[in-house]
């Protein structure tokens, strides 16, 4: 009896570290497809930014055209935006049977949300830009780090990435209980983006955060940015829920998402950020920049940053003017300092108010270039500018350093080594090591730090040495099965206590035996789609694999080893996964120990083919492109209808062909947008637009 113990332990032990392998391999996957995406997106990004920077428009319209096209978020005065959403235009039919909305919203209100789209409702457009209204205006008062104290409260919970899971949401709300002025709660960023109900948790925590604005408290993420919503899917997610005013929305909530604060602070002692920190990260900068001037933090404005560097050392009295090869001297970026002109005889009283008036308007003009000002931006001052403007004899930070603290506090993760560096996986923000954290820690005289950004299997990790924390609240975020959601609760104590969940339909559905077996069926799924998603990024990459093979091949037998294998496709993907250990799921097991792999690639591409019925070497190169080539569409589809005009593709083929050096005349474009524009219909769609893109490459 005591052997067959021994014998039955050793078998579940075995059972359960195979099975642990298994999900850590599943879980590896997801996470290196998902942060090759996003690095993908910025390298994209990257790429129209060298373009605008180096783009030399031939007209003031092309300059204003292009530069609305690319640079993100749309400058607007206040009376523009404000005349642009107008919700009290809007008519609400009579046919209407959703939630209606009116201000000061009440608790009551929340209620009515809340039932409304657990039944599917939506909620009327004019109520939608009414909220994102109200909304701005508050986001406006408020710091650039908030501040929240559990003496009001029993608790503060801190809710991580949601990523438009309602399901999540309503979970949080059952488990923990609605916002009150006993509950206070922090949700740490990340709202939207791909999850399918990105607008519904947007409404409902703007409702919650105008019903108790000091109970609920907001950070910003990395998603909450216009780039990166262009190919995660809120950007088209909205058009098409609201065809006749999602323009509208999508504008105000863009101008929203740049008023969310940056920070939390609970008690002075714990931070709350959404992505980390860095070796840089400065409290005091990042409580005076103007955030709302970070549409995107994707982008840092190189060239004002460029034209304020020069004017600043106008007036330092340096000079900038610089002889080029030729001798010449080169003019400045911008203009210095307006000189005066001879002031006319007062004798003559209306010349000399004309010359007085002429001189204050253009000193006026030099200091808004000088201070960055557009006459586009509002004059109202907000909380940002106040505190600015009250520290006018503190240290001068360039737009770069200030673009800098956004940009790591938002896109930063932690890693076991010390030091800090460049964040290459995601493509934005750093890597901070456990010394970088004990020195901010011990700056600002904080206990731990909590973010989120990373989703975790169990919903909350903790690393260097418990003082960070890593909070994630969208369960089943890459399937169904792949992970909990948590929330952490602090009371004045400051002692964090998690609670897990799992929004499952399925499994709540179960029967007691069929639960029994469900971890198992579940990894199996899991393991499933995690696969499939590789064989598809695998197959994306044929003709590159075929000759990174081919390297190892060098008598041309179509045979290479498994160990070159494994090297080979490392080399080709950069996914930095264990690709021996993933082996025997991807390639079938030889006697011989060398891969025919050929017969493999055409293995991949069968199985992609009994998808889509196109031919294999176009289809892989669709598969390669395809997230990049949605992007760029909605990129060129500046107005967001789904459409691009015939306009827009011109100007957009102007700064690539300036790129390219390929010169092209007005007509040429013309000819080229018409052939794109297969029905005629004088506007070119995403399907005319992957069409053309399969024409030019069957031709080559």
């Amino acid at each position: 009896a005591f052997k067959a113990a021994v014998l039955i332990q050793r078998w579940y032990r075995r059972y359960v570290a195979r099975l642990e392998m298994r999900r850590r391999c599943t879980w590896r996957i997801f996470q290196s497809i998902e942060y090759a995406c996003e690095q993908d997106q910025i390298k994209l990004h990257n790429f129209f930014s060298y373009l605008m920077d180096h783009f030399t428009p031939s007209s003031s319209r092309e300059r204003d055209f292009i530069s609305r096209m690319f640079i993100s978020g749309e400058s607007f005065k206040e009376a523009e935006l404000e005349k642009y959403c107008d919700y009290e235009s809007m008519e609400v039919p009579d046919s209407y049977t959703g939630p209606r909305l009116s201000f000061p919203l009440l608790p009551d209100h929340a209620t009515a949300l809340l039932e409304a789209f657990k039944q599917k409702q939506q909620l009327h457009a004019r109520y939608v830009l009414n909220l994102l209204h109200e909304t701005r205006k508050h986001l406006k008062q408020l710091p650039n780090i908030s501040h929240v104290s559990t003496c009001y409260s029993e608790e503060v919970t801190v809710c991580g990435d949601l990523h438009g899971q309602l399901d999540d949401l309503f979970l949080i709300f059952y488990k923990n209980g609605l916002p009150s002025p006993s509950k206070s709660y922090v949700f740490n960023g990340d709202f939207v983006d791909r999850g399918k109900q990105s607008l519904e948790i947007l409404i409902v925590l703007f409702t919650f955060l105008l019903i108790y604005p000091k109970e609920v408290h907001l950070n910003r993420g990395n998603h909450e940015d216009h780039m990166v919503n262009l190919r995660y899917g809120f950007c088209v997610g909205l058009i098409a829920m609201s065809r006749v005013h999602g323009k509208k929305i999508l504008k105000m909530i863009q101008n929203v998402f740049c008023w969310l604060p940056l920070a939390t602070l609970i008690d002075q002692k714990v931070l709350i950020v959404h992505g980390g920190i860095s070796d840089t990260t400065d409290l005091d900068m990042l409580e005076k920049i103007q955030r709302n001037k970070f549409i995107s933090v994707l982008r840092a404005k190189k060239r004002k940053e460029s034209n304020r560097n020069v004017e600043i050392q106008e007036i330092n009295g340096e000079s900038k003017v610089e002889a080029d090869p030729a001798g010449n001297e080169a003019a400045p970026s911008l203009s210095p300092q307006p000189r005066l002109a001879q002031a006319p005889s007062t004798a003559n009283r209306l010349e000399f108010s004309r010359w007085v008036r002429q001189t204050v308007q253009e000193q006026i003009e030099w200091c808004r270039r000088l201070v960055d000002i557009s006459e586009s931006e509002e004059e109202e001052l907000t909380y940002s500018s106040v505190v600015s403007l009250t520290d006018l004899d503190g240290p001068c930070w360039t737009r770069q350093e200030e673009w800098k603290q956004a940009s790591d506090i938002l896109w930063s993760d932690p890693m076991p080594q010390e030091g800090c560096r460049v964040n290459t996986v995601r493509g934005g923000g750093c890597y901070f090591g456990p010394d970088v954290t004990g020195k901010i820690l011990e700056k600002y005289n904080l206990q731990f730090l909590i973010r989120s950004h990373e989703c975790k299997q169990e919903g909350y990790e903790f690393c260097h040495n418990r003082k960070v924390l890593t909070i994630f609240s969208a369960s089943n975020y890459y399937e169904i099965g792949s992970n909990r959601g948590a929330y952490v609760k602090l009371g004045p104590d400051l002692i964090p206590h998690f609670v897990q969940y799992q929004a499952n339909k399925t499994a709540h559905t179960l029967t007691m035996t069929q639960r029994q077996g469900f971890p198992v069926a579940l990894i199996s799924r899991v393991e499933e789609s995690a696969f499939r998603a590789l064989r598809e990024k695998l197959f994306a990459h044929t003709s590159a694999l075929i000759s990174a093979f081919k390297a190892y091949d060098k008598d041309n037998t179509g045979r290479i080893t498994l160990s070159n294998w494994a090297t080979a496709v490392e080399s080709v993907l950069h996914l930095g996964l264990p690709w021996r250990m993933l082996r025997p799921q991807l390639v079938r097991s030889t006697a011989d120990g060398m891969l025919q792999y050929k017969s493999w690639l055409d293995d991949l591409a069968v199985e992609q083919r009994s998808q889509e019925h196109i031919q294999s070497s176009l289809l892989e190169v669709i598969y390669r492109n395809r997230s990049n080539l949605e992007t760029i569409f909605r990129i060129i589809d500046r107005d967001h209808s789904g459409l691009i005009s015939f306009e827009e593709f011109h100007q957009t083929w102007k700064l690539f062909s300036s790129h390219m050096n390929i010169e092209l005349t007005d007509d040429s474009i013309n000819d080229l947008v018409r052939s794109i524009d297969f029905n005629k219909d004088g506007n070119i769609d995403f399907n005319e637009f992957l069409e053309a893109f399969r024409l030019v490459k069957q031709s080559q």
